[in-house]
C-alpha cells in the first residue's frame, strides 16, 4: 500500500510544470513569479491560498530553437561546474542554466534532465538518456564524480577538457575553411561564366569568319555541354554528394579508408595526425585523473580521437592492456605514435604519474597543432590566389585571344 502511494507520487510530480504569473497581493501591491503545478488551475489556487489574486499566468514552455551543438554543452558543464562548486544545488543549477540560455531547445533538454534527476534518477542515468549529446566517455565521467562525492571537480576537469578538445576542432576547422571558401567560390564563378559569358563571346566570334584558337574552341565546347547539360550536372553532383554522405555515415569501411589515406596528405594529414595524438592522449588523461581503471578509459579513447585508425588501433590496445600487457608495448605494437609518445608514456608508468606524462604530451601537440595551423594558412592564401589566377585567368585568356589576333590581323 506504502509502495503504491509513493508510485502515486512520484507519477504526480513528473507531471509537474513551471507557471509563469502575474498578479496583485492584498495591498493591491503588483507581484510575478514562477510557480510549479500540475495544472493552471492548481497554480491559480495555490496562490489565492497565498493572498494573491492572479492577473495573468501561462505555462512556460521552450519550443523551437536550433540543434545542440558541442560547444552548448561544454558551455554547460562548464556552468554547472561553477555553480556546483559555489555551493548552488544541483535541481536549482539546471534551473538557472535552463532559463539563462537563450536556445530553446536546449532549455527543453535541461529541464528534461532536471525531471529525470526530481524522479530519482543519478546525474549520469539521465545523461545517458540522451546520448546524442552525452557520449560516453562524458556519462563515465560523470558517474564516477558521483561515486568518488567528487561531482564539481569531475565536471571542472570534463569542462576543461572540452574546452581544449573544441578549441582543436576549431583551428583544424578554420584552416580548412579558406581553401573550400576559395575552391566554392572559384566553381561559382566558372559556372557563371561557362553559362552567361562565354556563349555571348561565341556569338560574336561566328561573325569573325576566321579560325579560331585551340584554347578558345576547347572552351567554347566545354561552354556548350554546361548550357546543354546544366541540370544533368546539378542533379549528379547533389546526387553523388548525398550518396556519399549516406555511405560515409553508413559504411565503417569506407570511414576508415577515409581517415586512413587523410592521414598521408602533405601537410594537412601531419595537422590531422598531431591533433589525432592530442585528443587521445588528452581524453585517456582526463579519464586516468577522473580514477576510472585504464581498460575502461580506453573504451571511450578511440571514439573521442576522431579517426577511425585509431580507433581500431585503441581497440587493440585495449585487448593487449586488458592481458597484462602494459600500456607503453601495447602502443608501440600499433606503429601509430611517434618515439616521443611511446617514451613519455613509458615514462609515467615507470614513475607512477602517467596521468600527468600524458597532459604533457596532449600540451606538446596542441601546440604543434597551433603552429602548424598558422603555417598552413600562411601558405595556402598565396596558393590559393595564384590557383585563382591561373584557373579564372585561363578562362579569360582563351575568350581574349581571338580579338588579340584579330587586332593584329587588321
Amino acid at each position: 500500500m506504502a509502495t503504491a502511494t509513493v508510485a502515486r507520487r512520484d507519477a504526480t510530480k513528473t507531471k509537474e510544470q513551471t507557471f509563469l504569473w502575474e498578479g496583485v497581493d492584498r495591498n493591491n501591491k503588483p507581484m510575478r513569479g514562477e510557480l510549479r503545478a500540475v495544472s493552471e488551475t492548481v497554480a491559480t489556487t495555490n496562490l489565492r491560498r497565498q493572498g494573491i489574486r492572479v492577473v495573468k499566468i501561462k505555462r512556460q514552455t521552450f519550443r523551437g530553437g536550433r540543434s545542440v551543438n558541442e560547444k552548448d554543452i561544454t558551455f554547460f558543464t562548464r556552468q554547472l561546474a561553477t555553480m556546483l562548486r559555489a555551493g548552488v544545488p544541483l535541481l536549482q543549477s539546471f534551473d538557472i542554466i535552463a532559463r539563462g540560455h537563450s536556445n530553446a531547445r536546449f532549455s527543453r533538454l535541461m529541464m528534461d534532465i532536471k525531471t529525470q534527476v526530481e524522479t530519482g534518477a543519478s546525474l549520469s542515468q539521465a545523461f545517458r538518456q540522451y546520448p546524442k549529446h552525452f557520449d560516453a566517455l562524458y556519462c563515465n565521467l560523470v558517474q564516477a564524480g558521483e561515486t568518488a562525492g567528487m561531482l564539481d571537480a569531475i565536471l571542472d576537469r570534463l569542462a576543461t577538457y572540452m574546452e581544449k578538445i573544441l578549441a582543436i576542432k576549431g583551428k583544424i576547422k578554420s584552416a580548412l575553411f579558406y581553401p573550400i571558401t576559395v575552391l566554392v567560390v572559384a566553381l561559382i564563378v566558372t559556372w557563371i561564366i561557362m553559362v552567361f559569358v562565354i556563349p555571348s563571346f561565341k556569338q560574336v566570334f561566328a561573325s569573325f569568319g576566321a579560325n579560331l584558337p585551340w584554347l578558345t574552341l576547347l572552351v567554347i565546347s566545354i561552354s556548350d555541354f554546361f548550357v546543354k547539360w546544366w541540370w544533368a550536372i546539378f542533379i549528379i553532383t547533389a546526387v553523388s554528394l548525398v550518396a556519399l554522405r549516406l555511405a560515409f555515415k553508413r559504411s565503417e569501411a569506407l570511414r576508415y579508408l577515409v581517415h586512413k589515406y587523410s592521414l598521408k596528405i602533405p601537410i594537412i594529414g601531419t595537422i590531422l595526425e598531431k591533433a589525432t595524438i592530442a585528443r587521445w592522449t588528452r581524453t585517456l588523461q582526463t579519464m586516468f585523473a577522473a580514477g576510472v581503471p585504464l581498460v575502461e578509459s580506453l573504451d571511450a579513447v578511440g571514439g573521442a580521437s576522431g579517426n577511425m585508425v585509431y580507433i581500431a588501433a585503441t581497440k587493440r590496445i585495449q585487448t593487449d592492456v586488458s592481458t597484462g600487457t602494459s600500456l607503453t608495448n601495447a602502443m608501440g605494437a600499433v606503429n601509430l605514435f611517434p618515439s616521443m609518445v611511446i617514451q613519455m608514456t613509458q615514462i609515467g608508468e615507470e614513475s607512477g604519474s602517467l596521468d600527468n606524462m600524458l597532459g604533457k604530451i596532449a600540451d606538446f601537440y596542441e601546440r604543434e597543432v597551433d603552429d602548424a595551423v598558422a603555417a598552413l594558412s600562411s601558405l595556402l592564401e598565396p596558393v590559393m590566389i595564384v590557383f585563382l589566377g591561373v584557373f579564372v585567368g585561363g578562362l579569360v585568356v582563351a575568350m581574349y585571344l581571338p580579338i588579340f589576333k584579330l587586332g593584329a590581323v587588321i
